[in-house]
């Protein structure tokens, strides 16, 4: 009997099982696909998901790779967030396509001990409450895998959520959007151009290869009823009428059209069976986020399956994933609806908001800095019904005599820090002192971070002994 079955050999998928291996599970990872998608829907790694590749030790890899672009976008809109102001060792999105961010999530997957199976299709799942039993058609037929959990990471229309039952309420698409990853013998100047009017918006966008990305929706694609293949000349078209030049495009690698359908299954979690990003939510893909939050989703739900499958977790932690998740998902697909409506509007109304929102983007730094928080979701703080003000919100990398905290995090367990400097806390820890003291930690004596990176427990408690007590009752409620 398995342990753990994957469904979905995504970035989503492969992160989980890297986290799973991480927790001792061993756990196996079915992909339909006998060979990877060459084309690659996400770009963007986002400055929290380069965190979390951080909290593992492999971050390093991305960065040789991508191109670092200092700043996002929301909406669409001219003026760009400024990541500088944002308070992580990565002020940047990183432009690496996801055709390559799987191979080096594949190869970390693999290099923890997971078994990933290519070709090998899910076409049913049963449960009971001993297991999950998963029907797969492989190279050689159909057979069966019997596996205490399941997890649907197998995109929008997942055939585990499908088969477990879980709802996934939400809206068709009524606006579609275009790309094409194409050869400009006349690209624009700089990292990135946007542009936008009465015409449409469009966003172009650097690839690897000498090939670049355009972009965009316009006024044609605002219906309902799924449009045909985009050809190259269409797309040329649509570019000439928004910027007035077609940048010498020629040569497409590919092209496509995407709509804004936003859907999210109303739980995570039935049973044995649990979902992770696209297959748990889905929605215009604006500001290159999907991913992002697919891969935070891992990174959440890994440390808590990998303990209840250990048999070391309390109640309710795995129960916590949905809790936790779900309102997250439930803002992803609030922003991406906002942002859709700025970006796949021309009306007048529109362009006075466009300019109006840029302008304070512009001219008012807490506005932009809490936009940036929000998309690149350093910002995203679980809830806490209890306790220090820092409870749930995601630790930064502090530095800790010499050392950084998400050096600590690599080995996948809980963190306890003694920020005393008088060795008070008798719980094994890591003692030391912060040698930069953020603002929201000036109070903090002592703490007790998640594997994920976010704050379980921390304390200002004067007395010593009593610290010392509120941190034995924290860490006795945490997996062995």
């Amino acid at each position: 009997m398995e342990q753990v079955i994957i469904v979905g050999a995504g970035p989503v998928g492969l992160w989980l099982a890297a986290e799973l291996r991480l927790g001792g599970v061993e756990v196996t990872v079915l992909e339909a696909r006998g060979e990877r998608d060459p084309h690659s829907k996400a770009l963007t790694v986002h400055p929290r998901t380069l965190e979390v590749l951080a909290l593992r030790g492999v971050v390093d890899r991305f960065l040789a790779e991508g191109r670092r672009i200092p700043n996002g976008h929301f909406g669409g809109l001219d003026e760009r967030l400024d990541f500088a102001a944002l308070n992580t060792p990565f002020p940047f999105t990183l432009a690496l396509p996801q055709a390559r961010t799987e191979e080096l999530l594949e190869e970390h997957a693999r290099a923890e001990g997971a078994r990933v199976r290519r070709g090998h299709r899910v076409v049913g799942i049963t449960q009971d409450v001993d297991g999950v039993t998963v029907r797969a058609e492989g190279p050689h037929g159909t057979y069966h895998l019997h596996a205490a959990y399941a997890i649907g990471c197998d995109g929008t229309r997942s055939t585990v959520r499908e088969a477990a039952g879980i709802d996934f309420p939400g809206t068709d698409a009524t606006t579609w959007g275009w790309l094409g990853d194409v050869v400009l013998d006349e690209p624009p100047h700089g990292h990135v151009l946007n542009a936008s009017g009465p015409h449409g918006g469009l966003m172009v966008v650097p690839l690897p290869g000498g090939i670049h990305r355009v972009v965009g929706g316009d006024p044609e694609g605002n219906h309902t009823g799924r449009p045909g293949q985009l050809t190259l000349d269409e797309l040329r078209a649509k570019v000439v009428r928004i910027t007035g030049s077609d940048f010498g495009m020629r040569d497409p690698m590919w092209l496509s059209r995407f709509g804004n359908a936003t859907r999210q299954a109303s739980h995570y979690r039935a049973g044995r069976v649990l979902l992770a990003g696209d297959a748990a939510h889905m929605h215009f893909p604006t500001g290159g986020v999907g991913m992002n939050v697919g891969i935070q989703d891992a990174t959440n739900l890994g440390w808590k399956l990998a303990a209840t499958v250990r048999g070391t977790a309390p109640d309710g932690l795995l129960d916590s994933y949905h809790a936790e998740r779900h309102p997250v998902g439930a803002e992803l697909l609030l922003s991406t609806r906002a942002q859709t409506a700025l970006m796949n509007s021309y009306t007048p109304e529109t362009a006075a908001l466009r300019t109006l929102l840029g302008r304070l983007i512009a001219t008012v730094p807490a506005f932009s800095l809490e936009l940036a928080g929000r998309l690149s979701a350093l910002s995203v703080a679980y809830p806490a019904s209890e306790g220090h003000p820092l409870t749930g919100r995601r630790a930064p990398d502090l530095a800790l005599d010499g050392t950084g905290l998400f050096a600590l995090l690599r080995p996948g367990r809980h963190v306890l820090l003694d920020l005393t400097g008088l060795e008070v806390l008798q719980s094994p820890c890591h003692r030391a002192t912060l040698t930069e003291r953020p603002a929201e930690w000036s109070d903090v004596r002592a703490a007790l971070v998640r594997p994920d990176g976010h704050v379980a427990w921390a304390s200002n408690e004067p007395d010593d002994e009593a610290l010392d007590k509120q941190a034995r009752e924290a860490v006795a409620g945490t997996p062995r």
